[in-house]
């Protein structure tokens, strides 16, 4: 083992080598293994996370709990319990023994192993239905026999794959970075193991609240004890000519990357019509494959309403420096076969063109169910729907947030499967509160923005740190209250900016 994989454990360590409150890693034997105190206790679980695989001594330690630096998820130090998505495995737990002046690991602790926070009563659920594969439905499905429900779940899902690592679409896969392996959340015998019915490439035509009933395509019913409607979002197509030819592509599913990949191994130019972030992403991964990549947007300055002016700005000059060329304030008026006609009259070519306009709720559903809608599904506390025994979580869900003090609607990653995991609560009985802080991260190229907390509107963003350096923290405001905080490689910061939120909530 060499020596930058730390000390060996087992060899033990001083006890000054480990201050009060702070981490260390080592190994015993191949494994890596992180070393924590916090007061009097010492901790010992794997060192990386189960998500990502970051390196969990340059997170944060928070009380019994760690928090990985790159995309929030949490664990405990006692359990090794996967508190907070995304990540969903565990970390392994290791014996610690202290003898005289040093530390030592002796080896895996067995018994230490997490238990389910729901004691199950004789009046549980029996049927649990959950519409949608996405991050909302899929978390709750492994949170519910994590949480060792027995009753039946089935998932309807109108995808024809099992639920994926989405964000990963536009991101590394897109960028031939990551296999096509690591994309599916699960192995396919995952499902079959854990008793999960999945029903692939199944619609849903209706929901009948009182009969507690799922209507599907073709007129077959299912019945219901709790109803999950996970049904997540849908790209916005572009309404004009020649927008629904092959070479014009939507991402959102596995299949849709697939064929921007496949159409990338050919395409000399391609065009992404739309800055968001999925556009954004889609066009540094592009440019990874050494694609000529033009951007069609109708703002004038980018990300300028999500991260304010000057981190719109650097997004901006991040990409022209890889090579992209933008078109702002610019709008596309038709797409005559490789040809985007501008509204200006301009004309760009693309081998490969790409729509990124926006999302909206697939709420259809729920429409016709008659559940109350504003902007989306909207839910309580507990993520409970106008209905009785319907439950909603992810893209969809309007939900009052408790630290912007504002019904809110977010179509991040994370927020969907820390849904998902809530509803899994609530429908087993469990009646604490969603207050989970939002968070998501985006990455262009070897930068990756964090951000915690959520502002739609601000009067003030205080800099600290330098953008164009990389090495920023930046604080959303309003009336002097701090509602958002993005950050890049400020890990740590954001986590503390987590935290903090956390316990003004509290």
């Amino acid at each position: 083992m060499s020596d930058d994989q730390g000390p060996d454990l087992t060899k033990g360590v001083p006890v000054t080598d480990l201050a009060e409150g702070a981490m260390l890693a080592g190994h015993v034997g191949e494994d890596q293994v992180l070393l924590a105190r916090q007061g009097q206790d010492v901790f010992a679980v794997t060192a990386s996370c189960s998500h990502y695989h970051g390196p969990l001594k340059d997170g944060l330690l928070d009380g019994d709990t760690v928090r990985c630096p790159w995309h929030h998820a949490c664990f405990s130090l006692r359990t090794g319990e996967a508190l907070h998505a995304p990540a969903i495995a565990p970390l392994d737990c290791w014996s610690v023994e202290q003898r005289d002046d040093r530390i030592f690991v002796t080896g895996r602790n067995e018994k230490a192993k997490p238990q389910p926070r729901v004691k199950i009563a004789g009046n549980a659920p029996g049927r649990i239905v959950i519409i949608g594969g996405g991050a909302a439905g899929y978390a709750a499905a492994e949170m519910l026999r994590r949480q060792k429900y027995d009753g039946s779940i089935t998932m309807l899902s109108n995808d024809d794959a099992p639920p994926v690592d989405r964000p990963n679409l536009s991101k590394d896969y897109l960028a031939g970075s990551a296999q096509e392996d690591w994309i599916p959340l699960q192995p396919p015998e995952f499902y079959d193991d854990n008793r999960i019915d999945l029903r692939l490439q199944t619609n849903v035509e209706s929901i009948d609240p009182k009969a507690h009933e799922v209507v599907l395509a073709g007129g077959s019913r299912m019945l219901y004890d709790r109803l999950l409607l996970a049904t997540g979002a849908e790209p916005v197509r572009l309404p004009v000519p020649g927008a629904d030819q092959p070479h014009v592509h939507l991402l959102r599913s596995f299949s849709d990357s697939r064929a921007i990949v496949a159409a990338a191994k050919e395409a000399k130019r391609a065009v992404v019509i739309g800055a968001s972030f999925i556009g954004l992403e889609v066009a540094a991964s592009l440019r990874a494959r050494g694609v000529e990549v033009h951007v069609v947007a109708p703002e004038k300055r980018l990300m300028e309403k999500v991260l304010g002016p000057d981190m719109g700005d650097f997004v901006r000059k991040l990409h022209e420096e890889h090579g992209v060329v933008f078109h702002l304030e610019a709008s596309v008026v038709g797409i005559d076969g490789k040809s985007v006609k501008l509204k200006s009259g301009e004309s760009l070519s693309g081998d490969l063109i790409v729509t990124g306009v926006g999302v909206r709720p697939r709420i259809a559903l729920a429409e016709k169910a008659g559940l109350t809608l504003d902007r989306g599904v909207v839910v309580n506390a507990l993520l409970e729907t106008s209905a009785p025994d319907i439950f909603a979580a992810g893209d969809i869900v309007r939900w009052p947030d408790p630290h912007s003090g504002q019904s809110i609607r977010v179509e991040h990653w994370v927020v969907a499967e820390q849904q998902g995991q809530a509803a899994a609560f609530s429908m087993l009985g469990d009646r604490k509160a969603y207050d989970a802080v939002p968070f998501f991260w985006s990455q262009h190229y070897d930068i990756p923005i964090n951000y915690v907390g959520h502002a739609e509107k601000w009067d003030e963003i205080a800099i600290e740190g330098d953008i164009a350096a990389k090495d920023c923290l930046l604080r959303y405001k309003q009336g002097g209250r701090t509602l958002a905080v993005a950050t890049i490689f400020r890990d740590v910061d954001s986590l503390k900016a987590e935290v903090a939120m956390e316990r003004q909530r509290a």
